[in-house]
């Protein structure tokens, strides 16, 4: 069954500058952030998620936890923090197409946190604001069918990536299917989804954005509640994505490093190539950077060297 929602003109024009956007971040080779760049990026990712659900370490304390020094912090934030450092380390071993992966990534997000973690609730909630009822989540007994039927309109739907990550989204923070954790399942699990077609967003925080724009973000939710259908929380996010993108794409002192050139070219390059053929891939270096390169590649057992002068060719390890 698939979760109810329309396809409105705005998503259609938010799907299209997104889908331009993901294509000059690809051939600016943007999708290759320097290692500074995606560890920044991670941290704004862990803080801003955390941060919505009420955690009160800054950014800086959660440097020194990714660095494995310590901290002075309340003890339920430090270990929110460091269960979240774990799981966004090790996104790449988490399917979400798979209930058991969701889960799984449950469990390490919620331990010793919540005594069920990893685990679906046994009781009836509701989300209170301001002394009134905002959102009374479907009785517990149906979360199990809810959630199966939710991955399997993941799995099984040829609807395009950047919606379907937003209808999962919703439709999990409706079906609420946790005691707690549910906010920063449902931003982790759209990651998920999003980076299975575009691997740019593993490093994309764009929920520094939500967290920016958090009375949106419940409004967006709340109104699709009572319209029945994801349609005003699939715009929201989207424009969220958007804007995200548009920051990366507006990254002023963005210069590719010799390292950020020789991954990419080590990932996407011939298995045997000369520095004309480098060249081609780089077109704004010189002849001179190139070579640079080329000798730091070799230097740190990357490539080695064939022939000499004008032809020497270069081979990957």
């Amino acid at each position: 069954m698939t979760p109810p929602y329309d396809i409105t003109s705005e998503i259609l024009r938010l799907v299209s500058e997104i889908s331009e956007k993901i294509g000059e971040i690809n051939a600016n080779f943007l999708n290759r952030q320097s290692p500074q760049l995606r560890k920044q990026n991670r941290i704004k990712t862990i803080y801003s998620s955390l941060s919505i659900e009420g955690n009160t370490l800054s950014e800086e304390q959660i440097t020194a936890l990714i660095e494995n020094k310590r901290i002075i912090g309340p003890q339920k934030d430090v270990t929110e923090v460091l269960n979240a450092i774990e799981v966004y380390d090790n996104l790449q071993n988490y399917d979400p197409g798979i209930e058991k992966s969701f889960l799984a990534a449950h469990k390490v997000l919620m331990r010793g946190l919540l005594k069920e973690a990893g685990k679906y609730r046994k009781q009836s909630v509701g989300i209170v604001k301001g002394g009134q009822v905002e959102h009374l989540a479907p009785p517990y007994e149906n979360v199990p069918f809810l959630m199966k039927d939710l991955f399997t309109y993941v799995k099984r739907s040829d609807e395009l990536p950047l919606i379907k990550s937003c209808v999962f989204h919703y439709e999990m923070e409706f079906i609420h299917p946790f005691l707690d954790g549910n906010g920063r399942m449902g931003r982790l699990w759209q990651t998920l989804i999003l980076m299975n077609s575009y691997p740019v967003f593993e490093y994309l925080p764009f929920e520094t954005l939500i967290s920016q724009t958090q009375g949106e973000y419940y409004r967006s939710l709340s109104e699709s509640d009572k319209t029945g259908k994801s349609t005003l929380f699939i715009e929201y996010m989207l424009k969220v994505i958007n804007n995200s993108l548009s920051g990366l794409l507006n990254y002023k002192g963005r210069v590719l490093t010799d390292e950020d050139r020789l991954a990419y070219f080590l990932e996407n390059g011939p298995m045997e190539f000369t520095r004309k053929d480098y060249m081609s891939l780089f077109k704004d270096i010189s002849s001179a950077t190139a070579s640079r390169d080329l000798k730091k590649g070799i230097e740190r057992g990357l490539l080695e060297k064939v022939g000499s002068l004008n032809k020497t060719t270069y081979r990957r390890k």
